[in-house]
């Protein structure tokens, strides 16, 4: 694997700890600047919804950009945001960070992933986007409890300045690793990346996508009252449990990128399907601890796992438009961020309990499968169809 993926994942690492780190500094960052708890929420929401509008946006935007460039771009954009966010005593202006370090964490996630499949073999998709992917399973795993501690300890503020940091090491191992060029990729139009986004089977690889991780942040967004108000752990467990969750998809990915390659449907199939009757399972076993446990992580382990399976798929259909393809994916993603803990938070409101997330995961996994068995009905009519032209000509 080429030592530029690696650092690909890095810097992703930065941006996936400022995507969720704020789900511990709300109550801090509402009381400094004088508003709500519901105000400093939407801080996250509205980071979500930038990342939606920006991914394929900035895909076009900079789709003939040599990739560096726009990596570089994207980096200094975020690290900047976030140095202005800890300054800034303005809710405002805090809001406005969030707004612009959602764009360039989404424009760059759409430029590093087609830049990490374009510098691997063919059979290598899945395997670098896995270490891509990485970033994001060390974030939950290191990143945002570390800024949950640095919250604690030397307020909200430094969490932000510590993002800042992270994304200036990016920046420089980005510029030291990726080359100047696109020498790999030939700089296709927008025409014609538009005109390879338009297949039916690109459009079950963004919905099986969408499903598949608001199911996973539906559960995840609301495992803290479930655990202190269903499973009868402590608050003191919430934070070991988060990271138990982030070290299952850790391992998850590590796996799933080393085998996605060579059988991606079988891994689909298997994975998504043991992650829908997990959710079931997790959903009737809430109330007991030790299952519970377990659960977690083996949930976690399940989600990212069938992770690099999902992502690679994209590119394998999209070899033509891997720019506005990594865009879309961007997209894909954040709307399932977005829907997911949406739905998740429907069902508490009607009074359904700290369970009905978790099968709404299951309901939305459900679905998940039923678009993996579309997008096979539409592979063997596609192979149909192309064997059609040599069995007349034989």
């Amino acid at each position: 694997m080429p030592f530029a993926v690696y650092m690909l994942g890095l810097a992703v690492f930065a941006q996936a700890t400022s995507e969720f780190m704020l789900s511990g500094l709300v109550p801090d960052i509402a009381a400094d600047l004088g508003v709500s708890i519901p105000q400093a929420g939407f801080l996250t929401s509205a980071f979500a919804i930038g990342m939606v509008v920006g991914g394929p946006l900035l895909a076009i935007l900079t789709l003939r950009w040599p990739r560096r460039t726009a990596l570089v771009a994207f980096l200094v954009a975020f690290a900047a945001a976030h140095v202005v966010g800890a300054l800034t005593d303005d809710y405002g202006v805090l809001l406005a960070t969030r707004i612009v370090g959602a764009l360039a964490n989404a424009g760059f996630w759409a430029v590093a992933a087609g830049a990490a499949v374009s510098m691997v073999e063919p059979g290598a998709k899945a395997r670098a986007m896995s270490v891509v992917l990485g970033g994001v399973t060390l974030a939950c795993v290191a990143g945002v409890p570390g800024g949950a501690v640095l919250g604690q300890l030397w307020g909200w503020r430094s969490a932000f300045w510590a993002v800042a940091g992270l994304s200036v090491a990016g920046l420089v191992a980005v510029l030291a690793s990726i080359p100047a060029g696109r020498p790999d990729a030939p700089a296709t139009g927008l025409r014609a990346e538009l005109r390879a986004l338009v297949g039916p089977q690109l459009l079950t690889a963004y919905a099986m996508n969408a499903l598949v991780q608001g199911a996973t942040f539906c559960t995840f967004t609301y495992l803290a009252p479930l655990l202190t108000e269903v499973s009868g752990y402590g608050d003191g467990w919430v934070p070991a449990m988060l990271v138990l969750f982030g070290l299952g998809a850790f391992v998850g990915i590590t796996v799933g990128g080393r085998i996605a390659d060579a059988r991606p449907y079988p891994v689909l199939l298997a994975g998504m399907s043991a992650l829908t009757l997990g959710w079931a399972v997790l959903a009737l076993s809430a109330g007991g601890a030790v299952a519970v446990f377990a659960l977690v992580f083996v949930q976690g382990m399940l989600a990212f796992g069938i992770a690099p399976a999902l992502t690679s798929r994209t590119f394998y259909l999209a070899g033509g438009a891997p720019t506005l393809a990594g865009g879309f994916l961007t997209a894909a993603f954040n709307v399932g961020n977005t829907a997911g803990p949406w739905f998740g938070g429907l069902t508490i409101d009607a009074g359904l309990g700290f369970r009905a997330p978790v099968w709404t995961s299951a309901l939305m996994m459900a679905v998940a499968l039923g678009t993996l068995g579309l997008a096979a009905v539409l592979r063997r009519r596609e192979e149909r169809r192309a064997e059609t032209p040599a069995t007349a000509a034989v």
